[in-house]
């Protein structure tokens, strides 16, 4: 061997890299190409030396992103020559640990075609078992509990590997070689079957076989699932549907639904080639469908009350699987909580909170560290959308443009409804799951962990907060206390943390669709949601906002204000809010109107008057998301809800698929130099003469849409920028993304929805890193702890 010719080269691999096999992946590469050397797991990623001749190497070095594993993804590979060292094998050594960067920690992944087919197989020693996986499957960020990522360093390490498992796990020719989550019938997780004292009544696969016969008798099982605890119904029992719903307190919210198989799932729903694509990835989310006209010989109308769609999904995990595969029909599998709260992951707590619930539990021994809800995915625009980021996604980073300021950790706390927070290093944005809405105090104690969950996996505590401008928001009250206590107001000092920055809630939206797809230009915002409260305190709800690239952001338009009486007993009662708007348009003759005396009693009227009269508790809003539920009102669908969403679902699904080119007169004003106004008043007049003259709620509904259509447009048309970014809870409306983004490509615009992130409020906490970090770019922020807000 030509001593000249050899080399010694060091690899330091940055992406999705552990817990995808991408070790044993190294290993066998390294071997094929007759190098000596090394591979680790660290705390960046996966390092690797090797060693042999220049033309080896670079044959490795080729490989290397070609033949990956299909679930790693490379970031980037900086490679070092370095001393030889003339060892003779390559293997696989223990991690490394106290390297700078941040390693990207794999998600939890359905089980792999191999392992499906060795749980079926009687010959095989993991015939049924529930907790089967490899190295391209299994659990891996809900177990994880620090890095890097090692069995010790999961709530794996509470099993010791048997004799047979052993084997495999130190096998590089082995599918299982280093699979973290290694597991069997000996030596792994065990089932057990319990009531809702507590008692055990059986165990292994008669637990699962006892539980298949409760659901089919129409009982509520409670499954501990890769995430946390599902509760699981007959989707056929419509009586067991309707108990789960009293039981949950959710009287209307659907449910979502598991199907043993996608053969099944097609039976009820219609399916294009990318959502049967989406349903069969690793990540297995929820995926909204259109039913189909004969799902209701099968499934409930309890599930899913007044709406054309299914939330449907394949097992996510073996249990799943076993479970579906006995009972051979759809399941309600809806998160294990009462409505509101998070999500129930511990045994210990599962009989009390989830006791007057279900019937049975379905648990097993395997620690849940993080907990996970389900991903929703919808196809909207001809793209697969995120309204939920969590389980299979979660925690994916999302790469950042470069920017002057990578040097600061940003920590941002996201908004109340729909939480989410998230952190910067680098270029590099790192989001939790989805936590949820945090009026719960549970909630709340779940977005403290994933705060404290950030800082600890990735060693760097943040020096700066960033949160919404609402003072009411929890999260807003948290980051003013964090800051407070560092000011030495009070004793406490859980983060070292500088300042804290408010962003306005719209312009988080705004830069949440930017940062995803990597813009740093400038750009026009549509961002059309519920409520986000403005610069001015007042409530908004659809600004249009103009980013010039170099730091500012101006409000150029938005709806014309209206008066919400009672406020939010407003959104609850979407009838309150049609008083609101009448009463703007009409004044003292709103409530003659025949619509109004219909909706409310005299003296409910009467006070309402007076309310809006008086302006006492009617705070005016410009809300897009409000004047759906107005319209959902007009057209006969709701006069109260029971979930956030629900008026304007009705109002989408009234449209249906209505084919018009429709839509209503609205006004400009334009008096106002800096902004103009886009009234509604003649839309609402003229759904009501509609209705007088019979039209149908579908056409109405359709025409409604294609108003807001024709107001985006005409937004757009006068901010003359070219790209457009359409943002805010409102877009997740299939009909309204397609048609907006249709009228503003046919005119000529560039037209950026979300994809990665929900547009809803989760993708908020990624809107405020990034508008800090462009803020940074242009105007480098105080170091006095001043608020950057527009």
């Amino acid at each position: 061997m030509n001593s000249e010719t050899r080399q010694r080269l060091r690899l330091e691999i940055v992406g999705l890299v552990q817990g995808v096999g991408f070790r044993p992946f190294v290993y066998r590469l390294a071997v094929d190409c007759g190098l000596s050397g090394w591979v680790a797991n660290g705390s960046a990623g996966v390092c690797v030396e090797v060693e042999g001749e220049s033309t080896d190497l670079r044959r490795f070095q080729l490989r290397l992103p070609l033949a990956k594993p299909a679930l790693a993804q490379i970031e980037s590979v900086a490679c070092t020559p370095i001393p030889l060292q003339r060892d003779c094998s390559f293997r696989v050594r223990a991690s490394e640990t106290g390297t700078a960067a941040v390693p990207v920690l794999p998600p939890d992944l359905a089980p792999c075609d191999d392992c499906l087919r060795e749980m079926s197989n009687p010959g095989n020693r993991r015939f049924k078992y529930p907790f089967i996986n490899c190295t391209q499957c299994g659990p891996r960020f809900s177990i994880v509990e620090r890095l890097p990522y090692d069995r010790d360093h999961t709530a794996m390490k509470h099993f010791p590997l048997c004799a047979a498992c052993k084997s495999e796990y130190d096998d590089p020719a082995d599918r299982r070689f280093h699979a973290e989550p290694i597991a069997c019938p000996e030596c792994g997780p065990q089932l057990k079957l319990q009531d809702s004292s507590g008692n055990t009544l059986a165990a292994g696969d008669q637990a699962l076989q006892l539980a298949a016969l409760a659901l089919s008798d129409g009982q509520i099982v409670a499954l501990k699932g890769v995430g946390g605890f599902q509760l699981l119904v007959d989707a056929g029992n419509t009586i067991a549907v309707k108990q789960l719903r009293t039981r949950k307190r959710r009287p209307q919210k659907p449910f979502a639904l598991m199907y043993p198989d996608l053969t099944q799932l097609k039976k009820d729903c219609v399916t294009s080639v990318q959502e049967e694509a989406c349903l069969i990835a690793s990540q297995r989310p929820i995926l909204l469908l259109k039913a189909k006209p004969g799902a209701g010989t099968r499934i409930s109308s309890a599930v899913s009350p007044a709406n054309p769609n299914l939330g449907v999904m394949l097992p996510s995990a073996p249990l799943h699987h076993l479970l579906l595969e006995s009972i051979q029909r759809p399941l309600v599998a809806t998160s294990g909580n009462l409505s509101g709260e998070p999500i129930c992951i511990d045994n210990d707590e599962v009989v009390h909170r989830l006791g007057q619930i279900a019937d049975l539990f379905l648990v097993h021994d395997r620690e849940i560290l993080r907990p996970l809800d389900d991903s929703v995915v919808r196809v909207m625009d001809g793209q697969t959308v995120l309204l939920r980021r969590a389980r299979g996604y979660a925690p994916l980073p999302l790469p950042l443009p470069e920017a002057s300021c990578s040097n600061r950790a940003l920590l941002a706390l996201g908004a109340d409804l729909k939480n989410c927070v998230a952190t910067s290093l680098g270029n590099t944005a790192y989001l939790s799951p989805h936590i949820g809405d945090l009026q719960d105090h549970r909630t709340l104690q779940q977005f403290e962990h994933a705060v404290a969950d950030l800082i600890h996996l990735h060693n760097e505590a943040p020096t700066t907060l960033l949160c919404d401008r609402h003072p009411g928001y929890e999260s807003s009250r948290w980051a003013r206390k964090q800051w407070a206590d560092m000011r030495g107001e009070t004793p406490r000092k859980p983060l070292e943390v500088r300042p804290h920055i408010e962003v306005q809630h719209h312009i988080a939206h705004l830069f949440s669709c930017m940062a995803e797809h990597q813009f740093r230009g400038a750009a026009l915002g549509i961002c059309w949601d519920g409520t986000g409260l403005g610069e001015d305190g007042s409530l908004r709800g659809s600004d249009c906002l103009y980013w010039n690239g170099r730091g500012a952001v101006t409000r150029i338009g938005s709806l014309r204000e209206f008066p919400l009486p009672g406020g939010e007993q407003a959104i609850r009662e979407p009838r309150r809010t049609l008083a609101g708007l009448l009463y703007e348009c009409l004044g003292e003759r709103a409530f003659s109107c025949n619509i109004l005396m219909k909706l409310f009693t005299v003296s409910e009227l009467s006070v309402i008057r007076t309310m809006l009269e008086r302006g006492i508790n009617s705070p005016r809003c410009s809300s897009v998301g409000r004047m759906f539920d107005a319209v959902a009102v007009i057209l006969g669908l709701v006069d109260s809800v029971s979930f956030e969403g629900q008026a304007a679902m009705a109002v989408e699904f009234a449209a249906g698929e209505f084919g018009t080119d429709a839509h209503y007169h609205f006004n400009i004003d334009d008096t106002t130099q800096a902004t103009c106004s886009l009234d509604w008043a003649p839309i609402i007049m003229s759904l009501l003469e509609d209705m007088d003259r019979g039209i149908s709620s579908a056409c109405r509904a359709a025409a409604f849409h294609n108003t807001l259509a024709q107001m985006a447009l005409a937004t757009a048309l006068r901010a003359n920028v070219r790209d457009v970014f359409l943002s805010g809870g409102v877009f997740q409306n299939k009909r309204l993304v397609e048609r907006t983004a249709e009228l503003l490509r046919l005119n000529g615009f560039q037209v950026y929805s979300h994809r990665q992130v929900p547009p809803n409020d989760g993708g908020i906490a990624l809107g405020q890193l990034y508008y800090a970090r462009c803020m940074d770019d242009c105007l480098m922020v105080s170091e006095e702890g001043s608020a950057l807000c527009v």
